[in-house]
């Protein structure tokens, strides 16, 4: 049963991860289409933040989901 929570929540999580880095890149062309602003102004300091979260969760997630399937079942 733990091997199926963490299978799906392994999948959700990356799935959670690529819908946020399409609506992300989504809401920078949407901004940068509808206003006058430059990209410059859209992506700061806080999106790569962001960023580097996503992957430090996505790495985290990886490395616990190879690690159950490594275990003898």
């Amino acid at each position: 049963m733990e091997k199926l929570i963490a299978r799906w929540s392994y999948w959700l999580g990356i799935a959670c991860l690529v819908l946020a880095v399409i609506w992300k890149i989504v809401n920078i062309f949407w901004s940068w289409h509808s206003s006058a602003s430059t990209p410059g102004s859209i992506i700061g300091p806080l999106t790569f933040l962001h960023a580097s979260i996503l992957l430090l969760v996505a790495t985290i997630a990886t490395v616990g989901y190879v690690w159950l399937n490594s275990q003898k079942p």
